[in-house]
Parts: C-alpha cells; structure tokens; sequence
C-alpha cells in the first residue's frame, strides 16, 4: 500500500495582548506591524515565543502524529522584533534541528505579505524545502506563449539548481507548483485574463492582479468549442511539465477534474460550489480529464528518471536546441538519459501557435521510441500507458501541445 502522509498547514499567529508576542513598530510602540496580512506579526524569533511555537509543533508530532508542516507566509519568521530580515533566524535554525520534529516533513512557503521574498533564499540548514513560485510563474509563462521563456524553462524541468543547488540540497527541496489554494485554478488559468472577485464584497480590490493567466480568446464561460479544445490542450501540457520535472510536484486537489471558481481568486470565504469538491463533474470526467491526469501521475511514479535525488548532469539530459538565445522561439525539446536500462524519455513542448515539425533522435540501441502522451489528441489516445509505436523519425507538433516518447525494447 502506497503510504500517504498528513501535512498540516500554519499560520502562526497568537491572541495575546502581551507586547512580548508582537512585532511592534520602532517608532510607534502602539502601531503593530503587519507582516502577515492579518493585522499582526508574531514575534517568532523572541526566546519566549520561539518555544511557544517549538511546543506547539512538538505537540502535533507527539500527540496528532502529523507528518510535517507547510509554514504559511513562512517568511516572517525570519524577521527581527523590529521586522527586519535576519540572516540565520533562530527560530528557522531551532526548528531544522529539533530531534522531535527531525522525522517531520518542513516546507516553507518563502515570501510574506511585506515584501521579503526568498525562494531559492530561505535559511534551510539543508532540511526546509520551499514552494517555488519562480517554477509556478515561469511554467505559466511558457505555456501560455510569452516569448524568450526557453531557456528558464529548460531551469525549472531541471529541477531549478539555479535556486535549490546549494549545499546539500536536493531537488526535493524545491516544490514545484502550477497551482495552489490560493489564486486561480488550473481550469481558471487558462479560461481567464483577469480575476473576478465581485463575490467577495471588496470591490474587486482584493487577490492577486499578476496571474500569468490566459483565457485561450474569450472571458470564462464559453460553449466555443475550439476554445474549450485549446483550453483542455493547456492545462494537459500544464500537468504533462509538472510530472516531468525534477523536483516534488504539488497540486491543487480539483484540478484532476477540471474544477472552476468562476474566475474567483481569493475565494477562500465562501461555503458554496466554489470551493467544495464537485464529486458529480469528477465522476463525468473520469475517463478523459481526470484519466489523463491519473496516468501521468502513474507514469511519474514508474519512472525514476523523473525524480532523481541529484541535479541533472550534462550525461543526464540532451536538450535539442542551438539557439537559446532567439527569444522568439516557444518550443523546446529534450531527452532523460536512463543509464541503468536505456529507457530514455523525449519530451516536446510547443507553445506556439502553429505545428513545429520536429526531428526526434535515434532511440538508444536495441530500442524504439513509443508515443505515450500527444496533448493534441482527444481521450483516450492523448496518452497510451503502454506507448504507440511512432514510425519515421519526424513528428508534427500541433500549436500549444506537447509529446512524450519513452524508449522500450
């Protein structure tokens, strides 16, 4: 049985009127500063505080059993009294080290609402791993079609040693996320230029302007169905690049059926069919979109190439390109060298609007290339567990599509 573990989420704040527990304004001892979009900050790394919260956290582990922690706004608790960013915040440092909480899972969601952002940054002691939101904005970036994103593509499949190849960190310190609770879901990045928040009673003044969304031509709903074909097509390629890439994949729980808030990006104050699971669209989907999500997932899982416990070397991967420096070009190619059993994978990933006619390298020896995942496709040929044999050694490429190929014998 495959072992499932139970991640708690924190947001660390206390009710307290003691001046002890709060970051107060230098300048105005009655003005608490606001790091945390809640009104207050906690006073994390004071002595008193600091083992209010190392208790808190043991407590979990002992008594709930529970398996890590994901730290929301994970960045204010590398602040001083005053707010400012602390180098080697003790609080960080006590938490890595505690021989409690050292079997603990520890993620750190690396930024706050004042502006401190560490992704690739945060003091770890080689154990915190991150979310890293270059990895969510710049996937989100290639797939949509914005131009000169090759190249930090290529970075972020790879598993982002530019952030995370520091020490002794592995990929697996870096969390590599499309989506999350927060902000659009999948269905809603690629169905919406602009968030629609009129239900929340602000105004439209509250969650984030800067999605990296695009709508495939037309605002939210739509009975077009060339539009709903693109749509379907996007947020495939979206999963295709998260299972792929190096590094833990997250994912936002509703994406496998297509789930939509209506262009809601910070819904979290509603009880309604927003946020609540929809098990009836799960069950209508359950053998095209939600299918392709399952199998590639399984596909991920079979193949250990895609989750190494190192960073890629030159050996490990081929990238067929010669001109990363062409900012207009949208389409990258590549193989995973499998030294153990020459199963190597061709990845292809076009984010143009017209086919790319790609040349796809000889197979390893003694093996053939088989087509497992053609986005382009509809359901169940967008992707064959078992591969399609491919013929030729060419292949055409449909606009905002990508292709997975592994070498079988």
């Amino acid at each position: 049985m495959k072992q499932m573990m139970l991640i708690l989420m924190l947001l660390l704040s206390v009710a307290s009127t003691t001046r002890v527990y709060y970051m107060l304004d230098p300048k105005n001892n009655s003005q608490l500063l606001n790091f945390s979009g809640c009104g207050n900050t906690l006073n994390c790394n004071h002595p008193v505080v600091m083992e209010l919260v190392l208790d808190s956290l043991r407590h979990w582990v002992k008594e709930y059993h529970i398996d890590g922690f994901r730290f929301d706004l994970a960045s204010v608790l590398c602040r001083g009294p005053d707010g400012s960013p602390l180098d080697a915040p003790p609080l960080i440092r006590e938490i890595a080290k505690d021989s409690v909480l050292s079997r603990c899972k520890i993620i750190a969601e690396p930024w706050d609402c004042g502006g401190l952002y560490l992704v690739g940054r945060f003091p770890n002691w080689d154990r915190w791993a991150e979310w890293n939101g270059k990895y969510r904005d710049d996937l989100r970036r290639f797939i949509k079609g914005d131009p000169g994103m090759k190249g930090v593509l290529a970075t972020r499949v790879s598993g982002s040693a530019d952030l995370y190849q520091v020490n002794q960190r592995k990929p697996h310190h870096g969390v590599n996320f499309i989506i999350a609770h927060d902000g659009f879901t999948l269905c809603d990045l690629v169905s919406y230029n602009l968030k629609h928040n009129d239900a929340n009673g602000e105004g439209g003044r509250d969650g984030c302007n800067d999605n990296f969304s695009w709508n495939c031509g037309v605002e939210g709903e739509t009975n077009d169905s060339n539009v709903l074909a693109l749509r379907s097509r996007q947020m495939k390629n979206f999963h295709v690049a998260l299972m792929i890439s190096q590094g833990t994949p997250m994912m936002l729980m509703g994406d496998e059926y297509g789930h939509t808030r209506y262009g809601n990006n910070n819904s979290y104050g509603h009880d309604t069919c927003i946020n609540n699971f929809q098990w009836g669209q799960l069950a209508e989907r359950r053998y095209g979109h939600f299918r392709f999500f399952s199998e590639m997932i399984k596909f991920r899982q079979n193949h250990p190439i895609l989750k190494r416990d190192r960073f890629l070397s030159k050996n490990d991967v081929t990238w067929h390109e010669d001109c990363w420096d062409n900012l207009e070009s949208k389409f990258l190619a590549f193989t995973i060298h499998d030294h153990n059993s020459g199963g190597d994978i061709y990845l292809a990933f076009n984010a143009h609007d017209y086919s790319v006619d790609a040349v796809i390298p000889p197979a390893p020896q003694q093996k053939h290339w088989n087509r497992v995942v053609d986005t382009n496709l509809e359901s169940p040929n967008d992707i064959a567990p078992e591969g399609v044999p491919l013929t030729g050694s060419g292949y055409r490429i449909a606009p905002f599509s990508s292709i997975l190929l592994k070498a079988s014998p």
